[in-house]
């Protein structure tokens, strides 16, 4: 049903248990009491969960319901009894204030909500910037300063440091634009034909150096898929930097691409540490690092995030599959999606 959006799901299936609960309990114990609280605990669930007006809504939709339903004379609007009409009229008044306080505890979680936030991105920051900005500009004094006594090659491997960083530097800039316009909606999706497997031969050609510890198998033909190529090639990269960065340096990393019926599957499976169930659970949360203190090498926290925004804006799934030994992330994607 076109109608039903899914939004909307939710509420309706409340609101008819709630009503199947009443009936029941109508006939059984014929208590008005006791249904009435059963319509305001249905009442209490919707304004919970849904937007302040559909409580208002399923309010005034109960109210009537209760009216016609539960009320003499049965199945008519009119009411002749005055306790009827109290209990109507508390019902209505609970009910909304039931979703004014619901919309203000919402309004209050979101704004908890955006100041931690605020507060994780100052933490990330102060890490991440500096921490690169430091390597950069260390490197370039020391050459600036001490020309003279270092020759070609310490030369060569201070600027590739240095250059290295600012890579670094680069894509946590690029990553952190990216989660913020995730969390504020306003990414462009900007779709074309593309080859999953030629999107995934630039990401590994961007590890350069790493880039012989990946191991890609395809299984089968994999067709084009509907995709923006700036932005899957993102989310890609930063699922096999993670992967990178948490496996051995003499395991591979390994990537297998098959095409299932309507998607596409892409497994990326590196033979690190086990994951503890709360980290497998938390890894694509913004900002999760994976453990309390964080060190150099432990990443942003944003990579995975915004990966699982990318997938996630291409109707797919991102998710880390259990494994006995390393971690396994596997990606979805549609075949068939249009534009």
């Amino acid at each position: 049903m076109r109608w039903l959006h899914r939004r909307h799901l939710l509420p309706v299936l409340v609101f008819f248990t709630a009503m199947f609960v009443s009936l029941g309990i109508d006939q059984s114990l014929g208590s008005t009491i006791a249904v009435l609280l059963i319509l305001q605990l249905s009442i209490v669930i919707i304004a919970l969960q849904c937007h302040s007006r559909m409580a208002y809504f399923a309010a005034v939709a109960e109210a009537l319901s209760f009216n016609f339903l539960f009320t003499d004379p049965r199945y008519s609007l009119r009411m002749f009894h005055q306790d009827d009409m109290i209990n109507l009229v508390v019902f209505v008044a609970v009910a909304f204030t039931t979703s004014q306080l619901a919309e203000r505890y919402r309004r209050q979680q979101n704004a908890l909500k955006q100041m931690r936030l605020r507060h994780q991105i100052l933490l990330s920051v102060s890490h991440d910037l500096r921490t690169p900005l430091a390597g950069i500009i260390g490197n370039l004094t020391t050459i600036k300063e001490y020309s003279a006594q270092l020759n070609e090659a310490e030369k060569n491997e201070l600027l590739d440091s240095a250059i290295t960083e600012s890579h670094r530097l680069h894509q946590y800039i690029e990553n952190l634009l990216q989660a913020t316009k995730l969390q504020h909606g306003v990414v462009r999706i900007n779709k074309a034909q593309e080859s999953i497997l030629h999107i995934l031969k630039n990401v590994i050609e961007r590890f350069s150096s790493s880039s012989e510890r990946v191991s890609v198998d395809v299984k089968g033909s994999v067709k084009l898929l509907e995709v923006s190529r700036a932005l899957l090639e993102q989310a890609l990269f930063n699922v096999l930097d993670n992967a990178l960065r948490y496996s051995p340096k003499d395991k591979a990393v390994r990537v297998t691409v098959e095409q299932n019926h309507e998607q596409v599957v892409i497994d990326i499976y590196n033979q690190g540490q086990p994951l503890k169930p709360d980290e497998a659970e938390n890894m694509f949360e913004l900002f999760y690092s994976g453990g309390e203190k964080k060190s150099a090498d432990s990443g942003s926290g944003l990579g995975l995030s915004v990966a699982k925004g990318v997938i996630s804006a291409h109707q797919g799934t991102i998710e880390c599959i259990d494994v006995k030994q390393g971690c396994l992330i596997r990606i979805t994607l549609p075949s068939g999606q249009q534009g």
